[in-house]
């Protein structure tokens, strides 16, 4: 293709996401509709970077758990690079304390893996038209009243801090919560020293109770 040539109709599409074989269902789902076109994949949050700044995509579809960096950490960094990029947040994290760290950092939009298929099409068209779009399940949970505190949480600890903090209010061992995030227990211990006193917690029930009269396990408590 010439310099000059026209660029190919449609929403040009990134998808950010560690997984190869989720990306290929995400790429064949979006190549349904006919004004969208996936122009490149990622598996890292230095990759998103590097390939946004490359293949200028219409919005970068990001999830949020990336082996180098958070999602809502890579989208702060496109930003910084392209102030102008549209960045939509798909990802299984579904606590209020995601989506407002998400929309705070500058992403446009943010969706659930929960969600049907037309409503990632539907987040993706409204994001390329510079429209804010939040799914119907995170809008309500955005409503309740313990959302409100959800944004000075997110600015109190780091996306992994609140990766930890889920974790721990699911009962989950220091070991496993490394094991799980890929990081070694003595970090794990190191974020968890930082949680409490950021919440002010002298223990694990005082935390829960925080975590709690926060709604961080409002989704939690519904699971199996």
């Amino acid at each position: 293709m010439t310099a000059d040539a026209p660029s190919p109709p449609g929403i040009a599409v990134l998808l950010v996401d560690d997984h190869a074989v989720v990306r290929e269902g995400y790429r064949r789902l979006l190549e349904r509709d006919g004004n969208l076109r996936v122009i490149g994949e990622c598996a890292s949050a230095a990759e998103a970077c590097r390939e946004a700044e490359r293949l200028d995509p219409d919005v970068v579809v990001m999830d949020i758990s990336l082996p180098d960096a958070s999602g809502i950490e890579a989208t702060r960094r496109l930003l910084v690079a392209r102030p102008s990029q549209r960045v939509l947040i798909f990802s299984m994290h579904d606590d209020a304390i995601f989506v407002s760290r998400a929309l705070e950092t500058g992403a446009r939009g943010y969706i659930t893996k929960a969600s049907a298929p037309e409503v990632l099409v539907s987040a993706i068209h409204a994001v390329a038209n510079g429209e804010r779009y939040v799914s119907a399940d995170l809008a309500r949970l955005l409503e309740h009243d313990e959302a409100v505190a959800a944004p000075a949480v997110s600015r109190m600890l780091t996306t992994r801090e609140m990766d930890v903090l889920r974790l721990l209010v699911r009962g989950a061992t220091v070991r496993a919560i490394g094991e799980t995030l890929g990081i070694s227990e003595k970090t794990v211990a190191n974020h968890q020293s930082a949680i409490r006193e950021a919440f002010g917690a002298k223990n694990s029930v005082q935390l829960a109770q925080a975590a709690k009269a926060l709604g961080l396990l409002a989704t939690t408590e519904e699971g199996p």
